[in-house]
């Protein structure tokens, strides 16, 4: 038949363009590993690979760039799933961890565990940032105006709720000059303080997150079309939200905890995505855990070159990346008319 043709083409298509995107992502771990704020030449950065003798060369490759590589491609893949999930949740083309507050959230309950509760270890206000980001997510959800929200409303109880809780994590650090040194870097979102020990800690919570995304994908679809066709096609809608609401607050707890908050990586790569894959979940989720990474890294390996001998946190660039990506897109969608 030729509409099973068609769409076993468009299958083949799509398979290819993400082991596509699976082997851009393996050049670009490798230009992470090889590329940084100091040069190092590529023989060298060969030997602290795989043949490691704790010369100072191999150390930086091995200690340093490896795991900052890793932690950003595990981070870059929460990223991704999260603003691929809220887009579906809420059916809000605008939605999106960071510009909805969930990221804030998460980095406001890290700074007040660190501060005024003593919290010294990752394990210990990971719990934090999984709050804070739960909480937030509601809270925005329900000044949004819940059932009735519409993008840009939720977009503007997002930026609101932002605005208030970084400037809440601005007035800690300003009267905490401890906490000022601790957390100056983290709040405006890093890999430099990547280590295997961090690594460790966050994966298996952005894994769980991980899977409950690709489980969710068949109702998401279902959701999208909204509540009623979602209702007339079987999906379980009050489960649905809870499973997603979970993994997107695994993936920005966790993701936020180990680096600070990161913005509009979960913006960019579902718009990016859904012109490659059209509407389907189950293909937007894999290509965007794949290509989300590679923003990330790309963006970090130019923070790393740009200021060197220094670098520039990742969160600089890909938010000096992200809002002309955001203005396009509100104005191609007309949403300020809305």
């Amino acid at each position: 038949m030729p509409g099973t043709g068609a769409r076993a083409g468009r299958h083949a298509a799509r398979a290819a363009g993400l082991l596509f995107a699976v082997a851009v992502l393996v050049l670009v771990c490798l230009a992470s590993v090889a590329i940084g704020a100091k040069a190092l030449p590529l023989s060298e950065v060969w030997h602290g690979l795989f043949h490691y003798s704790g010369t100072n060369g191999d150390v930086l490759v091995r200690d340093v760039r490896v795991p900052r590589t890793v932690l950003g491609l595990i981070v870059g893949a929460a990223l991704g799933l999260a603003g691929a999930v809220m887009q579906a949740l809420t059916r809000n083309p605008l939605a999106e961890p960071g510009l909805l507050g969930v990221n804030a959230g998460a980095a406001a309950a890290v700074v007040s565990a660190i501060t005024f509760f003593g919290v010294t270890s990752l394990t210990g206000y990971v719990w934090f940032a999984f709050g804070g980001a739960a909480l937030v997510s509601v809270a925005v959800y329900l000044l949004g105006g819940s059932r009735s929200a519409n993008p840009v409303r939720l977009a503007l109880a997002g930026t609101a709720v932002t605005a208030a809780l970084f400037g809440y994590v601005n007035a800690v650090q300003l009267l905490d000059s401890a906490a000022l040194d601790r957390l100056r870097f983290w709040t405006v979102g890093s890999l430099a303080s990547a280590n295997p020990e961090t690594v460790g800690k966050v994966w298996p919570f952005i894994a769980l997150g991980v899977l409950l995304s690709l489980l969710i994908a068949r109702p998401l679809n279902a959701l999208e079309m909204g509540d009623d066709t979602a209702r007339a096609l079987g999906a379980h809608l009050t489960r649905t939200r809870v499973l997603a609401m979970a993994a997107v607050t695994l993936l920005c707890g966790a993701a936020t905890a180990a680096c600070g908050p990161i913005v509009f990586i979960g913006l960019m790569i579902p718009h990016l995505v859904r012109t490659i894959t059209g509407p389907d979940m189950r293909w937007i989720l894999p290509y965007a855990a794949v290509l989300a990474p590679v923003l990330l890294l790309v963006a970090d390996v130019v923070g790393r070159v740009a200021a060197r001998p220094s670098e520039l946190q990742v969160g600089i660039v890909t938010a000096l990346l992200g809002g002309p990506v955001f203005i396009h897109l509100v104005r191609r969608k007309r949403m300020a008319q809305l």
